[in-house]
């Protein structure tokens, strides 16, 4: 039973195993769906009993779910503390955190809790092959990416540093945190004007800054375009449907093909 009930919940090329993806899938839509309609305040106040109702039955359910997922699975302690095991409990126990509050003044620590019922979302990434491909590029590319981001940090805390020499208080660059703000929001070209250079230097910085801004967003995205290549590049191709397999695949898991 714990094998047949193994297959179904943690394997996808079954009838059954298909079958219970396409129920879970729907239920997380639908659950993310009620939490974020449920964050609109006429709707809040006008049909909490009904918001009420309808979470306890998604949490009951995907605590049958988190369960049976470790009744079934050959190592329970593995799955609990692995990604998807505090992915699976932080999709329930918002909820039930919400019975242990019975004073007033602990609402907004409960409202923080109930807020992490979004991350029912991240339950979807499993069902993904293409998800799982762009979680591995990353992964791969995390190191490149961590002195990418180094070498970004420095920069913007030296044209912050040097904006706050330059303009002074005067133009609203009171402390060089804030100059630092001002250059990240600069750099990213999001384009915030609450803080502006007045002097000729000033723009002339915030010039050099911008246009660096255009080169420096160009360089994770190629970072992580390689790695998928080489995730792509590394997949087998069936020759019977053309459906790519993972590197290691002897079979085809679509149409069962041995791959050669």
């Amino acid at each position: 039973m714990r094998k047949r009930l193994y297959n179904i919940i943690f394997e996808h090329d079954t009838k059954a195993g298909k079958l219970f993806d396409i129920i879970l899938l729907w239920l997380i839509l639908l659950s993310v769906t009620v939490v974020i309609i449920e964050s609109i305040p006429q709707y809040h106040a006008n049909f909490f009993s009904e918001f009420y109702l309808i979470e306890w039955i998604f949490t009951i359910l995907f605590s049958i779910e988190y369960l049976l997922r470790i009744w079934s699975s050959p190592k329970p302690w593995k799955y609990i503390f692995s990604f998807w095991g505090l992915v699976d409990i932080l999709a329930i126990f918002p909820t039930y955190i919400d019975l242990m509050a019975p004073g007033y003044h602990y609402l907004l620590t409960v409202r923080i809790f109930r807020l992490l019922r979004v991350f029912r979302i991240l339950k979807l990434v499993r069902f993904n092959k293409e998800a799982k491909v762009l979680l591995e590029a990353m992964k791969g590319s995390s190191y490149k990416i961590g002195v990418f981001l180094l070498a970004v940090i420095s920069m913007v805390t030296l044209l912050g540093t040097m904006m706050y020499v330059v303009e002074g208080s005067e133009s609203g660059f009171t402390s060089i945190p804030q100059s630092i703000y001002w250059a990240i929001v600069t750099v990213t070209t999001v384009g915030f004007v609450d803080i502006v250079p007045r002097t000729v230097l000033g723009q002339f910085l915030s010039s050099i800054a911008m246009i660096m801004g255009y080169a420096i967003i160009a360089v994770p995205t190629g970072i992580i375009t390689v790695e998928l290549s080489k995730s792509k590049s590394s997949n087998k191709t069936c020759a019977n449907c053309s459906n790519e397999n993972p590197e290691n695949a002897k079979f085809c898991n679509q149409c069962g093909e041995e791959i050669k």
